[in-house]
């Protein structure tokens, strides 16, 4: 019977696609004695406690048998709709109210769907939904008849009600670790479009991406098509907590992708700035950074309109968008003695030209590897797009405006496959679908790592 019923009160861990909280807070009691079988509900007359989710039976009426919480007015039954306007967290059942991104309770933030899964499914439904649904749980207790103590399950002691908010705060603060590099002298600078494709590999292609910054060790990444998913990846990575993110959780909440900046430099200010122009959703984003020596450094990175032929004429290819907004980017930048313009800007010499750079800036490919290429994208290189129509592109690229500093290198980053890794795709041959077997790189982009020095 206590088999049964721990069963039923903790789920298994979650799927990597759902890693477990690191903090949890659960109440305890003195007493160490679970339900009898008497106890334990019926389906159809039992209710939910609105604070531990325990299913107390109809003849518990006044008060939960594990936390004592008195009924009130917010319980429902099981098999009865959930309380309207609400969404059940798919980690700790708490029923939160509907427009807000993250469970009031565990910090969990909401599934794409689950603000809706309240309104349509019972507890018993919601629990074959998302077998990650209780996972913040450690067994619980009947409770004594005093009121049971909070048992912390983090070193700190936090309320229950502050614990999602602290959470999320300690991943925006600068922590011990954000250090610059050892050579205070010495900047280096990643730039990375990470693909916004989650149904492959997501999780190891990120943690290929999260070696890479452990081994050249960025004091400054801009980051491209980081989805809500992969930001929740990336917090979960070692890495995290030596840099100070440029995007809070509450920001992402209602965006499909987004671009990123993560600094261990002491920046002032993060700030974005939409294109007007922009059907996608694009930006700028920058960074006002003010060295320790005194020197004032702008970063910027920006996804610019991408191209999109498709039927009926194959012709969207968003040119005068893309010139546009580079345009606007560099002249936003323009006051600013030291200021790199980084990241995915989608840009076709034939098609768009040269870019658009004013007295004093250079493209630091240009200047440091002028005889290679430099694409960034390569279907022929880069053997997990094999199968593609083939494309052979400089995406990406860094732009400089420096006085206090010299470009001393640039280089391709992100271009081996993942060892051990592979997945299937399938080809039309004339006629005929062919089955391949493709290595996984970390993304269908390379990276760029800029490397600059103080003078």
């Amino acid at each position: 019977m206590t088999s049964l019923l721990t069963r039923a009160l903790i789920r298994s861990l979650p799927p990597l696609k759902n890693p477990p909280r690191s903090r949890t807070t659960v109440y305890m009691s003195s007493s160490s004695s679970l339900p009898s079988s008497s106890s334990l509900p019926s389906s159809s007359s039992s209710w939910s406690c609105p604070r531990c989710t325990f299913l107390n039976p109809s003849s518990q009426r006044v008060s939960c048998q594990m936390c004592l919480s008195p009924t009130g007015g917010s319980t429902f039954s099981v098999g009865a709709s959930a309380s309207p306007g609400r969404w059940p967290c798919t980690a700790c059942t708490y029923l939160n109210p509907n427009g807000r991104a993250f469970c009031e309770v565990c910090g969990t933030r909401a599934a794409p769907f689950s603000r809706f899964l309240g309104d349509c499914l019972d507890p018993d439904e919601l629990s074959a939904a998302d077998s990650s649904i209780g996972s913040v749980f450690l067994p619980l207790q009947r409770c004594g008849s005093k009121r049971p103590a909070l048992v912390e399950a983090a070193a700190d002691a936090r309320p229950l009600e502050k614990l999602a908010r602290s959470e999320k705060e300690d991943h925006l603060v600068l922590s011990g670790n954000c250090d610059p590099s050892s050579n205070p002298h010495v900047l280096k600078i990643m730039s990375y479009n990470v693909w916004f494709r989650e149904d492959l590999e997501v999780y190891r292609r990120m943690e290929a991406l999260g070696n890479l910054i452990l081994v050249h060790v960025p004091d400054f990444i801009c980051f491209q098509e980081v989805t809500p998913n992969i930001y929740d990846i990336f917090r979960s990575s070692k890495w995290w907590k030596s840099y100070r993110c440029s995007v809070s959780q509450d920001m992402i909440a209602e965006r499909p992708y987004f671009c990123m900046q993560m600094s261990k430099l002491p920046v002032e200010t993060f700030n974005c700035k939409p294109f007007a122009n922009s059907i996608m959703g694009r930006e700028l984003c920058l960074a006002d950074i003010k060295l320790n020596s005194g020197k004032r450094l702008v970063i910027a990175t920006s996804h610019l309109e991408s191209p999109c032929p498709a039927p009926p004429k194959w012709d969207q290819m968003y040119s005068v968008e893309r010139v546009a907004q580079a345009k606007e980017s560099l002249i936003l930048l323009k006051d600013s003695n030291n200021a790199i313009f980084a990241g995915d800007m989608n840009w076709d010499d034939k098609l768009d030209g040269a870019f658009p750079l004013p007295d004093g800036w250079v493209d630091a490919w240009m200047v440091k590897k002028p005889g290679e290429n430099g694409w960034t994208y390569d279907t022929k290189s880069n053997k997990m797009l094999s199968g593609n129509r083939s494309l052979q592109k400089r995406l990406d690229r860094f732009m400089c405006n420096l006085k206090d500093f010299r470009i001393d290198s640039i280089d391709m980053i992100g271009t081996e496959a993942i060892p051990g890794l592979s997945y299937d795709k399938e080809k039309k041959v004339r006629n005929q679908k062919v089955k391949m077997e493709l290595p996984v790189l970390p993304s269908d982009h390379y990276g760029l790592l800029l490397t600059v020095t103080s003078l």
